[in-house]
């Protein structure tokens, strides 16, 4: 017993072990592949600008974020407000803090912007999903007339698909009652071939 209890309590450990080290996280080292960096630094800038908006809107912080780009010229910033104002304000300029009621009324102003765009999204959509239901009616049409006699039906009633469909028929129509009559015409005078010098013999003499 006391040797199964030592084997189980050995094989614990390596399966603890095993887990610890699969959880391990990287070392906090610069990354010497540029592509892994500037992936790296993408996902990271936007996930901190998101926290920071965050922090803006539960807790009516103020922030102002600053991010140059490794070995680049680029960078990008972030501010609940204007960044030279909250820049100015940090390095002690005389800057009145900035009024809270402007400030709800610009994010009132930017919500309903959105809201606008939304819309506008939203009613393009509709129209495109209008479209297309008359489209599958017109369909639907076709394919019931098509069930029935359809063509039947006097010239000004068809569509442009049916009169197409219709100016088709006729000329496979046409075609067929061309060869038929052709055809006709070879078995009733099978020795009046187009072009030929042969005579069927005189069978009188």
């Amino acid at each position: 017993m006391t040797i199964l209890l030592s084997q189980f309590h050995s094989d614990s450990l390596d399966v603890t072990t095993r887990i610890n080290k699969g959880r391990q996280r990287a070392d906090m080292v610069k990354m010497k592949n540029a592509r892994n960096l500037q992936v790296t630094f993408s996902k990271c800038h936007a996930g901190l600008f998101k926290k920071a908006s965050e922090l803006c809107t539960l807790c009516g912080a103020e922030i102002v974020i600053v991010l140059f780009f490794p070995g680049d010229k680029r960078f990008f910033s972030f501010s609940h407000s204007s960044v030279n104002t909250l820049v100015e304000r940090f390095l002690g300029r005389n800057i009145p803090p900035p009024n809270n009621d402007v400030h709800n009324q610009q994010i009132v102003a930017h919500r309903e912007a959105n809201i606008r765009e939304l819309n506008t999204k939203l009613m393009n959509l509709e129209g495109v999903l209008q479209m297309e239901k008359n489209r599958g009616e017109s369909l639907r049409e076709i394919r019931k007339r098509a069930n029935g006699l359809w063509w039947e039906s006097p010239m000004e009633e068809l569509n442009l698909f049916q009169l197409q469909h219709l100016k088709r028929a006729l000329e496979i129509l046409k075609q067929k009652v061309e060869k038929e009559a052709q055809m006709v015409n070879n078995n009733a005078f099978p020795f009046q071939t187009l072009g030929s010098a042969w005579t069927p013999p005189n069978y009188a003499n």
